[in-house]
């Protein structure tokens, strides 16, 4: 049976915006962020997609975004967490080293890269193998990047696109196989100059 996955990059956090480097630790959604989530949830309703099921990262700003999208139970899961970097966690994105990073912040008492890539691949894949049909997943940018990139042997859509602050990346799973089928880039111009100007 043919079954759909929603993997969803969480709202923008005070880190994002203060271009910090955001892996297992942990930041609050901002007032854009909010938007954002709020803009994902829009989108889902427009398209008539109810979830059987929803999980997110142990991350808060991934369950916040998730509580805005949708109310249903929600179940947090430590293997769709963001890439772990060590003790860069927290420093300015500028000390992040050229891509691709490799095992980079395992010298740092990070992740190494096939290893975190792999622990996002298999926890969706449980998450796809429970009694469902359409699920939600909130979780991280690099984490959304990764499943891309392990399953682009099965699609036919660009890995380039950037994913954006509550992207959807919209998966078919049939026989033990992910596609990537759809990359939804949400439009916030409009958000930014909705914002009060903060003085």
């Amino acid at each position: 049976m043919k079954k759909t996955l929603y993997l969803m990059r969480h709202g923008q956090t005070v880190f994002n915006k203060r271009r910090k480097i955001q892996g297992w630790c942990d930041s609050p959604l901002t007032e854009l962020g909010i938007k954002q989530a709020e803009t994902a949830t829009k989108y889902f309703i427009e398209h008539h997609i109810v979830f059987d099921q929803a999980y997110c990262s142990t991350s808060e700003r991934a369950s916040d975004t998730l509580e805005i999208v949708t109310d249903m139970p929600y179940t947090r899961l430590k293997g769709i967490k963001e890439w772990n970097f060590g003790t860069f966690e927290g420093e300015s994105e500028d000390l992040n080293p050229s891509l691709p990073y490799g095992d980079f912040f395992a010298n740092y008492g990070g992740e190494k890269e096939k290893e975190f890539q792999k622990r996002v691949a298999d926890t969706c894949q449980k998450i796809m193998e429970e009694d469902n049909e359409v699920v939600l997943a909130v979780s991280h940018g690099a984490a959304c990047r990764k499943m891309m990139q392990y399953w682009e042997h099965t699609s036919t859509i660009t890995q380039r696109e950037k994913i954006g602050n509550c992207c959807i990346l919209k998966f078919e799973y049939e026989n033990n196989e992910f596609k990537l089928i759809e990359i939804i880039n949400h439009d916030f111009s409009h958000l930014s100059n909705a914002l009060p100007v903060l003085t």
